[in-house]
């Protein structure tokens, strides 16, 4: 059965207590995970950590954090202490993120985004067994580290985010799990065989390694403000996140509307960019509208071949009241 999680929204949340409640009623309504993304705003370190306080049994898990405003080894100690601080509940997601967040927000190069990726795996890995790391990669040099506690038990897994061809092959041959973020059905199915790829090169099962599929979701009573929230939070991300959106979009047979979509945003045109994504474009990245329809897309993206769990995200602009409608439309039976 695939497994429902959830993503922790970044915006549009007075306090940190507003985030780590969502993390609660999440418990509460029986899903499986709370992820964290750490963009803007509050980071995840404190955010899980205060989450896990407040939680018995959820699991929690970073999607994602970057692979260049922490050091790896860092990484390794912050997996480590959050593992130990939650109980053996932690999940670590990272990723390069991109140039927007990585040279615009941290003042760092945006070069090499798939070898520090494989190389972060590599040092927080022997960090998380307890070893001696002495690390002499291409990006990452490591002397002489070694955790100061007993390695955590279990050693929380590490999964990768990826949108193009080769950083899904590199977490199918290297990572624990792979978190598919803005890809129609078709699109995933695509990318899949690079999962499937990747796991045969490091002579590994796909089945293995754990796909995340990030769905966003809105369902409401009013279904058509449902879906003009969703519409907002598409165009924001196609739009407004830098070009890897844009282009994993126009990799999947909508390049017209990634092309117009972005440009309309970059010209401050925002109405023209929201106008762009249609109800058939929304409908393949989305699942928003009244309850019941939610619940139905969520079903169907759920039965496609190879996703092992669904997190479901929510607009950028969603409030509390609209977050827990959603969370209780699509929550676990």
């Amino acid at each position: 059965m695939t497994a429902r999680t959830v993503h922790l929204p970044v915006a549009a949340q007075d306090a940190l207590d507003d985030v780590v409640g969502i993390g609660e009623r999440a418990e509460a309504l029986g899903y499986d995970r709370v992820w964290f993304p750490e963009t803007w705003g509050r980071d995840a370190v404190t955010t899980l950590a205060a989450l896990a306080d407040r939680t018995d049994d959820i699991g929690v898990g970073t999607s994602i954090v970057n692979t260049y405003s922490r050091s790896a080894a860092l990484l390794g100690q912050t997996a480590a202490t959050l593992q130990e601080h939650s109980g053996g509940r932690f999940r670590l997601g990272l990723g390069p993120s991109g140039p927007a967040v990585v040279e615009g927000w941290h003042g760092e190069s945006f070069g090499n985004p798939l070898k520090r990726t494989r190389e972060y795996v590599d040092v927080v890995r022997k960090v998380l067994a307890g070893e001696q790391v002495d690390y002499d990669g291409d990006v990452v040099q490591t002397r002489g580290f070694r955790l100061r506690q007993d390695p955590p038990e279990p050693v929380p897994d590490i999964d990768v985010t990826g949108m193009g061809p080769k950083a899904v092959e590199l977490a199918g041959r290297f990572a624990d799990g792979w978190h598919a973020l803005m890809f129609t059905r078709d699109g995933f199915a695509d990318r899949y065989e690079d999962l499937r790829r990747g796991a045969s090169l490091g002579d590994r099962d796909v089945g293995d390694v754990r796909t995340t599929f990030v769905l966003p979701c809105c369902a409401l009573e009013d279904g058509e403000r449902a879906r003009d929230l969703a519409r907002q939070h598409l165009a924001f991300y196609v739009g407004g996140m830098g070009t890897f959106y844009r282009d994993a979009l126009a990799r999947q047979g909508h390049e017209d509307a990634a092309e117009t979509i972005h440009e309309a945003w970059q010209a401050g045109d925002r109405e023209r960019a929201v106008g762009r994504v249609s109800d058939d474009l929304l409908d393949a990245l989305a699942a928003a509208g009244t309850p019941e329809t939610v619940r139905e897309r969520v079903a169907d993206f759920a039965a496609v071949d190879g996703v092992d769990a669904i997190a479901v995200s929510f607009p950028r602009a969603a409030d509390r009241e609209v977050i827990d409608r959603t969370l209780e439309a699509v929550a676990p039976e």
